[in-house]
């Protein structure tokens, strides 16, 4: 099992990275104000399933990778952190949209919006990453299994994720209707993503190696 200072950091990370607009976002919001709060939820359900298959693949990767070549963490740990800057700067650039900057999609079927909600999160770069260069920081092979560690992770951040995108969907219209009328808060959200993501990746540079 992880150490629970892990595990706490590790869902603070999780935490700041689904507040970080991206295309899991963009979609639910999308889908919420478009076809209703149920749509939102199917969609969310396929986002979830997305997650899992990553959080597998990634906890058997990263378990062969400890035992095979301990020292990649190291360009885990920089490629993650490179990351985050990328995502800091792409909250903060002039020009950036904001994912409460509705797209018009047409009614699907609950089949496709399952479907759409996961190849939606499969495709999303930041879901790879994080998975592949966030979460090996968190993992110990001192305390135990790399790969019961990597689940137990990889369930924080679903949990994690599912919370707060629930919360996005049922609260979609009313947010982007606020957002939109207050751009002062559009650009307030933008600056707190932006700065905690850049924090983050400080931090990851600066800690020594596992």
């Amino acid at each position: 099992m992880p150490e629970t200072t892990s595990v706490i950091a590790f869902a603070l990370l999780a935490l700041g990275l689904v507040l970080t607009p991206g295309p899991n976002m963009v979609y639910l919001v999308s889908r919420s104000v478009c076809q209703g709060r149920l749509a939102g939820m199917i969609s969310l359900a396929g986002v979830a399933l997305g997650f899992v298959f990553y959080m597998i693949c990634a906890a058997l990767g990263i378990t062969a990778l400890v035992l095979a070549v301990p020292y990649a963490y190291d360009g885990l740990r920089i490629a993650g952190a490179l990351y985050l800057l990328y995502l800091a700067w792409q909250a903060v650039k002039p020009g950036g949209l904001s994912p409460f900057q509705v797209a018009d999609l047409p009614g699907d079927s609950a089949g496709k919006l399952l479907l759409m909600g996961f190849l939606t999160n499969l495709l999303n770069p930041k879901i790879a990453v994080m998975y592949l260069s966030l979460l090996p920081q968190f993992v110990s092979p001192a305390h135990g299994s790399v790969l019961s560690q990597s689940l137990v992770l990889g369930f924080t951040q679903i949990v994690v994720s599912v919370g707060v995108n629930s919360a996005i969907v049922l609260g979609a219209g009313s947010l982007a209707t606020l957002l939109q009328s207050h751009p002062r808060w559009m650009i307030m959200q933008k600056w707190l993503m932006g700065t905690v993501l850049a924090g983050l990746a400080i931090r990851m540079t600066t800690e020594a190696r596992r």
